[in-house]
């Protein structure tokens, strides 16, 4: 699949967050869900297809990461 269908950035949408193209569903809430409960966050979020969230689900490392640089973004938005 295109990575251009999969996510999108716009400043009109979300206030240019990283989304799942099409909807305003944040990738980041996807990189928040715990482990093994991608049917659960596709079941929370019907806007967002299975082939747009699993290439994200299916790279652990890559969503550790994610998981990880979203964390800090938050502390450090938390300390100000």
């Amino acid at each position: 699949m295109d990575t251009k269908k999969i996510v999108s950035r716009d400043p009109e949408v979300v206030n240019g967050e990283l989304v799942f193209a099409g909807t305003r569903v944040e990738v980041k809430t996807l990189v928040d869900y715990p482990p093994g409960r991608l049917p659960d966050f596709l079941e929370g979020f019907p806007t967002v297809g299975r082939e747009q969230a699993r290439p994200t689900w299916r790279r652990p490392a890559k969503l550790s990461a994610l998981r990880a640089a979203h964390r800090a973004r938050q502390a450090r938005q938390v300390r100000g």
